[in-house]
């Protein structure tokens, strides 16, 4: 699993990281709200642990900001705040699950598990849907127009974590993440994954779906108009 916690608690997070690494797990940390927020959307995490009490932004916060750019990462509120009015106002912020402190780390380890099988068996049997594109995200079968798209892996996934934010822009880091997590090959292989990704999926139609956002990174959206900033890769 790829962990993303926000806590400010720095005993709390040593503990965690020391816990879910020796069992093979990937973490990143904030020690605050909006830290954690930034992360959270420019990178892929498969779960979130996320604290209350945090600075900058609250849990709360955090949530509603995080499902409101459409990252629909199962997130896990992890806090000393037991009160069922809390737990209610955390569920309805957007938590998957609730843990109060004190708790047992294998307990964490097993709900996080649990809500990552969750968000896998909602992926399957998903077809994604821009205009006249489709991913299959059982199949991973990629079509336009009814014709069949020849991806290769990269530009599969590429295409998946696009469509996924349609209408919105995703920024490089998130997607040289999803490609391979803290350890970007060295060059621009993005962008020459990007070039081999619009020769599939607009190459051979009229309306151009795969826009580049100068400074930011790419979109995918219909109406896409080509733009004459990027220089066709």
């Amino acid at each position: 699993m790829r962990i993303l916690v926000v806590e400010d608690n720095r005993s709390l997070v040593a503990n965690l990281f020391e816990y879910f690494e020796a069992r093979g797990h990937v973490l990143d940390a904030a020690p605050d709200g909006l830290t954690g927020l930034h992360l959270a959307v420019s990178h892929g995490f498969d779960v979130i642990v996320l604290d209350w009490m945090l600075p900058r932004l609250d849990g709360p916060q955090f949530l509603h900001r995080l499902r409101d750019a459409e990252i629909d990462v199962p997130v896990l509120m992890l806090t000393a705040r037991d009160e069922l009015p809390d737990k209610i106002t955390g569920f309805r912020a957007g938590a998957d699950d609730y843990l109060t402190k004190p708790f047992d780390l294998p307990e964490l380890e097993v709900r996080l598990e649990a809500l990552l099988a969750r968000a896998s068996g909602r992926r399957r049997g998903r077809t994604l849907r821009v205009a006249d594109l489709r991913l299959d995200l059982a199949t991973l079968e990629a079509t336009r127009q009814e014709r069949p798209l020849h991806l290769y892996p990269a530009c599969r996934k590429l295409l998946e974590v696009l469509m996924q934010a349609s209408p919105s822009a995703v920024t490089r880091a998130r997607l040289e993440y999803a490609l391979w997590g803290d350890d970007p090959p060295d060059g621009d292989m993005l962008r020459s994954h990007i070039y081999e990704l619009r020769r599939s999926v607009d190459g051979p139609f009229d309306q151009k779906l795969i826009q580049t956002i100068p400074r930011i990174g790419y979109r995918l959206a219909a109406p896409g108009p080509a733009r004459d900033d990027d220089d066709g890769r």
